[in-house]
């Protein structure tokens, strides 16, 4: 019981107890006295520390990290078909309108401007997520972060939703095969399993209320592209 007793003084003291204040003295003769306290005395103190120790944990756990006001993820742009780790040059004339899309261009109200932008680190099989955006880089002077491998998203996704990014906004260029389950680690359902020959979608993840919603936006920027 010696042992356990400055163990749930200390405990009590973070659940922000009457303890608080206690100097080492008082320390020693409260440990003293709850020695020479009955059995059925020194249940009813437990169980008193441990309520406080679990309003304490339930406290902290409601304490949620505030996610970003918005979060875009695109699929690279069209890719060439020799396995070259680059984009095509319907992919890099793509690129170049991406920026339209966050510009206000014929009339058309453009989309949340990003603050942030990230990309699929460089591979020896593809650079094409980096190259997607690096005129949107350039027209909104935003610097591109390509440190996560494509099979590392989960990790992207723990770091968006961390509260370091609360509020903000953000563009994630990534590859088609992982969109997907991306969307479900940002907290949220994926419209559909993203398809090989699709280069034209964005998916728009916003968090009204701290709950992810997800909309299917055409780009229209190029003939031909979906509705």
């Amino acid at each position: 019981m010696l042992s356990l007793i400055p163990t749930i003084l200390v405990v009590n003291r973070m659940a922000g107890g009457i303890l608080m204040s206690l100097t080492f003295p008082e320390l020693r003769r409260a440990m003293l006295k709850a020695m020479r306290l009955s059995v059925v005395s020194r249940r009813s103190f437990l169980l008193v520390v441990l309520l406080c120790v679990l309003r304490w944990t339930a406290a902290g756990a409601q304490v949620a990290a505030a996610p970003p006001a918005t979060i875009y993820l695109v699929r690279h742009a069209e890719k060439l078909t020799d396995k070259r780790p680059d984009l095509a040059q319907q992919g890099f004339l793509r690129a170049a309108l991406l920026p339209n899309l966050f510009l206000q261009t014929d009339g058309l109200v453009a989309l949340p401007k990003p603050e942030f932008i990230f990309a699929t680190a460089r591979s020896k099989n593809s650079n094409r997520p980096f190259e997607t955006v690096m005129p949107l880089s350039s027209a909104l002077n935003v610097p591109i972060s390509n440190d996560v491998l494509n099979e590392n998203f989960v990790d992207l996704a723990k770091l968006l939703l961390s509260g370091q990014f609360a509020g903000k906004v953000v563009l994630v260029s990534w590859h088609h095969g992982t969109l997907s389950q991306f969307v479900e680690a940002l907290g949220a359902t994926a419209p559909y399993v993203w398809p090989e020959t699709q280069f034209d979608r964005i998916w728009r993840i916003d968090y009204p209320g701290g709950r992810a919603k997800v909309t299917d936006l055409p780009q229209r920027l190029l003939p031909g592209d979906s509705k």
